[in-house]
C-alpha cells in the first residue's frame, strides 16, 4: 500500500457518480496547472475508469503518481496535455489496490468474510417475491465463494453482474410508476452536466445513479468492491 499522502475527496453534496468525474476533473486541472478543462477524450477515459470499478481514491493515486514522476522528468517543462498521460499510473494503482484487497489490507479485512457481509446485508432487505428470489441466488452465490473468493478482479466482475441482474428484477418489480419518479430525480441532479459530459459518458452517470437509488431504496447494498475499504 502506499504512504499516507493526502488526496482530495469528492466533493461533497451533489449526486455522488457525478462527483466522481468532478473530483477527477477538479484534480487533473488543478494539479497540472492550467484553466483548460477535460476534453472529450478525458471524460470517456474516466468513464473507462469508472466501468472498472476503481475507486476515486485509487484514481486520484494513479494521477498523483503520474504527476509527480513528470515533475521530475526531463521533459517537465512542458505541460501534461490529456488525461492520459496518467491512464498507465491509474492502472499500475488498480493491480496494487486489488493484490491490497485479495490480502485483506485494504480494508482489514478478508475478501470471503466482505463476501459474508455482503449476503448477510442481502438477505436483511425485505423485496417483493421476484427480486428476493434473485436476491437469494446470488447471496447463496456469494456465501459460496466466501470460502473461495479467489482473483479480487474476476470477483468484482461477478459482482457487478450480480448487481445488474439484481437492479433489473427491482425495475421492473416496482411498477413504471416508481421507477419514473427515480428518474426524475436522477435527471434533475445530472443537469448541472449536461453539455459539460459527452452524451454517452452522461448516460453511463445516469446508469450508476439510478442503480445506487435503487439499491438504496431497497436497504440493499452496493454488489462491488468500489466501495471496499
Amino acid at each position: 500500500m502506499e504512504g499516507p499522502r493526502e488526496e482530495p475527496s469528492a466533493p461533497a453534496g451533489g449526486d455522488p457518480e457525478a462527483d466522481y468525474y468532478q473530483a477527477i476533473e477538479e484534480y487533473f486541472v488543478t494539479r497540472r496547472g492550467d484553466p483548460l478543462l477535460l476534453s472529450n477524450a478525458d471524460w470517456v477515459l474516466i468513464r473507462k475508469w469508472r466501468q472498472a470499478d476503481i475507486p476515486l481514491r485509487v484514481v486520484l493515486r494513479g494521477i498523483r503518481d503520474a504527476l509527480d514522476a513528470h515533475a521530475h522528468s526531463f521533459g517537465r517543462r512542458r505541460k501534461v496535455g490529456s488525461l492520459r498521460y496518467c491512464d498507465a499510473e491509474v492502472e499500475a494503482a488498480r493491480e496494487r489496490w486489488f493484490r491490497a484487497l485479495s490480502l485483506g489490507r485494504e480494508t482489514g479485512t478478508d475478501l470471503g468474510t466482505l463476501l459474508e457481509g455482503l449476503a448477510l446485508s442481502l438477505e436483511a432487505a425485505e423485496l417483493p417475491s421476484e427480486a428476493a428470489s434473485v436476491r437469494d441466488r446470488i447471496a447463496a452465490e456469494l456465501r459460496g465463494r466466501a470460502l473461495d473468493p479467489g482473483d479480487a478482479a474476476e470477483l468484482d466482475v461477478r459482482l457487478r453482474e450480480c448487481e445488474r441482474a439484481l437492479c433489473d428484477t427491482l425495475r421492473g418489480a416496482g411498477g413504471r410508476e416508481s421507477l419514473a419518479g427515480l428518474e426524475a430525480q436522477v435527471d434533475a441532479d445530472l443537469a448541472p452536466y449536461a453539455g459539460r459530459m459527452p452524451a454517452h459518458v452522461l448516460a453511463q452517470v445516469r446508469d450508476e445513479s439510478l442503480m445506487r437509488r435503487l439499491l438504496e431504496r431497497h436497504a440493499l447494498p452496493r454488489l462491488s468492491l468500489f466501495n471496499a475499504g
